[in-house]
């Protein structure tokens, strides 16, 4: 940053200030690591504050789970961190393949939410059940992330088979779960089986509506179901980066109307937005510094300038 008094002028720049601003330890030492020339190590040292004792994560670190409680969401967030600073191997990985297996459904498979969550604050959208169901939005991403770091371990079997069955039968879904099923896909050893399933989902994303292709006819597109007022997804939601199976989804003109978009709404404080419903005062606070990271990271991917 060049002073304290003239504020910085290019999107990289305005969104360091943002992240010194406002951002938790962990999403410092992540921007840190990506764009500064930061090491691994202080993230998985910020990455540890929300290790339980059971391996897995909890405390808040997807923000709308508040509380100390491991969960799913929490631990797939982790898995995450991990993969982007290529550390998601070795014996950290191996404890919370052990925790995934204690907390798995009858399927194999993981649930939104696990049970320990009762009695803690959590987003009104996300419902508690003593036996819960399994699902693809906690599962996929885990195994993804697992798959794409050759990581071998006796859980990932039958929560791969789980993964495959759900997103060979997706008929009605949703942006985010439909999110869940590309993070798997994206990291599936099955490669050719991976590109036939992606090529079916594009479809039905196109068929459902489910991606808003102009930003500048938001009106035209209609919103899923509970989700907050104006809460699209975009292109670049579904393709974070040119290797994703979904960029094939898109044409080069979509995509650079997404990329322009994304660019754009980089707001005036140097963060960009959160589009889904804020529902206690410190879930936007802690959750715009992730959006900010992942628009930093998404726009690098595909060449635009930030600097």
């Amino acid at each position: 940053m060049a002073d304290n008094v003239s504020l910085p002028s290019t999107p990289l720049a305005r969104a360091e200030r943002f992240v010194w601003l406002t951002a938790r330890v962990l999403e410092q030492r992540l921007f840190a690591y990506h764009f500064l020339g930061g090491g691994a190590d202080p993230v998985e040292t910020a990455l540890a504050a929300y290790r339980n004792d059971d391996d897995g994560f909890g405390h808040a670190l997807e923000p709308d789970l508040r509380g100390p409680a491991s969960q799913p969401l929490h631990t797939a967030h982790a898995l995450r961190v991990l993969d982007l600073i290529g550390r998601c191997d070795g014996r950290q990985v191996e404890r919370i393949c052990r925790y995934l297996t204690k907390i798995s459904t009858p399927e194999g498979a993981l649930p939104a939410v696990h049970p320990s969550q009762r009695g803690y604050p959590a987003a009104p959208w996300i419902p508690v059940a003593d036996d819960p169901p399994s699902a693809l939005l906690a599962t996929g991403p885990v195994v993804g992330v697992l798959h794409r770091n050759e990581v071998w371990h006796a859980w990932l079997f039958r929560a791969t088979d789980y993964c495959w069955a759900a997103v060979e039968s997706l008929t009605g879904t949703h942006p985010y779960e439909v999110e869940a099923a590309l993070a798997f896909l994206d990291g599936a050893p099955d490669r050719p089986r991976a590109a036939a399933a992606a090529q079916r989902l594009g479809r039905l994303v196109r068929e459902q509506q489910l991606v808003l292709l102009d930003p500048e006819r938001a009106a035209d597109v209609p919103v899923a179901q509970g989700y907050a007022p104006g809460e699209h997804h975009f292109a670049y939601d579904f393709a974070p980066a040119p290797g994703s199976l979904a960029r094939d989804w898109f044409t080069d003109e979509e995509m650079d109307r997404a990329l322009d978009h994304l660019s754009a709404i980089q707001q005036e404080d140097g963060g960009w937005p959160v589009a889904w419903r804020v529902w206690a005062p410190g879930t936007a606070l802690e959750s715009r510094p992730m959006v900010t990271l992942k628009a930093l990271l998404t726009l690098r991917a595909y060449g635009r300038r930030l600097s």
